[in-house]
């Protein structure tokens, strides 16, 4: 498999080059030559195969030839190490958890693959190193840190917005040591993330071998698209049209489902729940794509102005925003309409919904609407732990400390601040 950039002006590469570079040399997010279809045959029969069989035929045309199969396996067995329930809400409405790994946020599944595939192609390079540079809004920097810590070869640095991040998130990416570090940007999530782009092209960084663990490395996206394959074999003998909500940010999830459904997972239409940071709500409006700067809310790892993987999204559509739209909704609500969903969701049937889950649930309440059919599933992205000061006051419960958070509660937080790229790459040296 050969990856190109979305700029169309830099070379093809490899799944190994595509992984270690993280960003084409014109600036461009790479993206994959071809996505074939899987056989129906493996619709037909998923309900028997485990989840990480599902994974492996998901992801191999992917990888190709350059992980041995019984690696890749085995990267997938260590990847896939928790559970992702289905767990019914409402009549037709399904919340599909996928919070119970290391760091109880999605992100654990692409981080701890995307290491896996590095520790694998660096397992012969006895000299140079490669760093991991990533740009968190909240869950991607704990994720990456525990996916990378202690990965051979591999130093990960982690920029994250100061004071716009949880501080159970902060926590656990900043009491690791070891290979990981932080650093305190004074800014928003849009400026760390400005900031990496431009190490990456950074010419007098090359000695640094810059890769990212954010979604717009193909080795952190593309397995995203599990979830929605897992979902589809928990549901599929209720033989009804599905409809998914994925809480959107940098819009990696939905986009590796739409990926899914290419490959021809059987979804009826998508949804991207945003908070007010409502660039691709606005864009399927009036057609005009405007990034603005990003604004802090309590659904704050949505809190992106400019999402990266919107123009991959819009590449498997081939910029056809009528062929798009037959697929795909996207709508924003407010820090108030959350804290109502989060009491909605609640007292119907004492589920408890953390911002992300509960702007997930909105959307799909929503777009339901034109599906009366439908069972509707919403990504509950994090563990309601993640966000207790909301979370608490709202519901007026006391949630219990999950032992992956305790280990991290104790420990001294321990980063640098920074408020310029110049001291970013002073700091990479």
């Amino acid at each position: 498999m050969k990856y190109y950039s979305l700029n169309h002006n830099a070379p093809k590469v490899s799944f190994q080059e595509a992984v270690i570079q993280g960003l084409a040399t014109d600036k461009g997010l790479y993206f994959p030559e071809n996505i074939t279809p899987l056989a129906p045959a493996f619709f037909d029969t998923i309900e028997n195969l485990s989840n990480e069989e599902i994974a492996f035929e998901a992801i191999q045309q992917f990888v190709g030839d350059e992980i041995p199969e019984a690696t890749l396996k085995q990267i997938i067995a260590e990847t896939l190490c928790f559970d992702f329930p289905v767990v019914e809400v409402e009549k037709d409405i399904y919340s599909l958890e996928l919070f119970h790994g290391p760091t109880m946020a999605f992100k654990d599944v692409g981080a701890r693959f995307m290491s896996r595939c590095l520790g694998y192609f660096n397992k012969d390079n006895k000299d140079s190193k490669n760093t991991v540079l990533v740009a968190t809004s909240g869950d991607t920097g704990g994720a990456v840190a525990s996916g990378f810590l202690g990965v051979k070869g591999v130093e990960v640095i982690i920029l994250y917005p100061s004071g716009k991040v949880s501080d159970i998130q902060e926590r656990q990416l900043t009491t690791l040591g070891q290979n990981i570090k932080a650093l305190q940007v004074d800014g928003v999530f849009d400026d760390c993330q400005d900031m990496v782009k431009k190490a990456f092209l950074d010419e007098s960084l090359k000695h640094k071998n810059l890769t990212s663990a954010n979604s717009i490395n193909i080795a952190r996206w593309l397995p995203q698209m599990f979830y929605f394959f897992f979902a589809y074999k928990a549901l599929k003998k209720q033989n009804k049209p599905l409809v998914f909500s994925c809480p959107s940010g940098n819009f990696g999830n939905i986009c590796a489902g739409i990926i899914a459904k290419k490959m021809g997972l059987p979804v009826e239409h998508f949804v991207a729940s945003t908070n007010v940071n409502d660039t691709v709500p606005r864009f399927l409006e009036n057609g005009i794509y405007d990034p603005k700067p990003s604004i802090a809310t309590i659904s704050n790892a949505m809190d992106v102005g400019n999402p990266s993987n919107f123009i991959r999204i819009q590449e498997m559509y081939q910029n056809d925003l009528e062929q798009f739209k037959k697929d795909f909704s996207s709508f924003t609500f407010s820090d108030a309409e959350t804290i109502e969903a989060m009491k909605t969701i609640y007292n119907t049937d004492g589920y408890i919904a953390e911002p992300h889950g509960a702007v997930g649930y909105l959307g799909l309440k929503k777009e339901l609407q034109n599906h009366p059919n439908a069972i509707g599933i919403f990504l509950e992205t994090a563990h309601p732990i993640k966000f207790l000061d909301t979370v608490e006051p709202t519901l007026n419960v006391k949630l219990p400390i999950p032992t992956q958070i305790e280990s991290v509660l104790g420990k001294e937080k321990i980063s640098t601040k920074i408020k310029t790229y110049e001291e970013l790459k002073a700091f990479l040296g």
